[in-house]
């Protein structure tokens, strides 16, 4: 099964109250924060709610692994095999039942925030639908 991974990249500032709502329920409270979801049409109805602050696309197998392995916390303190945790969640099972935390700390992308057209089909650079694209940004932000 297909995977999204969706990143905050928009603050809090002068932000609606219901936008911010619907980032708290998908976890992603904080700016840089990525959480990886099952493209349900639910999910897909919160995402077209806050794209403007969001970038998301689907994730490939190998950088969600490399994302588990350098940004997956435990909540047991334990260490994480990344390629098993990885397999197991595009198979479908649920964070808690691999006692991983349901969202990614990232750190800011190296080079910085590409604004122009090319990365993304709208005019704001890197928000809204990156496509495949969003895997090159995880990396980046690794």
């Amino acid at each position: 099964m297909e995977k999204i991974a969706i990143i905050r990249i928009s603050g809090l500032v002068k932000m609606r109250r219901d936008m911010e709502e619907t980032l708290s329920r998908l976890r992603l409270r904080k700016k840089y924060v990525c959480v990886v979801v099952n493209p349900t049409s639910e999910n897909m109805g919160m995402i077209r709610k806050i794209e403007n602050f969001v970038a998301y696309g689907k994730i490939n197998p190998e950088t969600l692994e490399k994302l588990i392995e350098k940004r997956g916390q435990q909540t047991n303190k334990k260490k994480i095999d990344a390629k098993k945790a990885a397999e197991e969640l595009i198979k479908g099972k649920d964070y808690e039942e691999l006692n991983l935390k349901p969202f990614f700390r990232l750190h800011p992308p190296r080079k910085g925030i590409d604004s122009k057209k090319h990365f993304g089909t709208s005019s704001k650079g890197v928000l809204g639908d990156n496509k495949e694209k969003i895997n090159d940004l995880i990396l980046r932000m690794l």
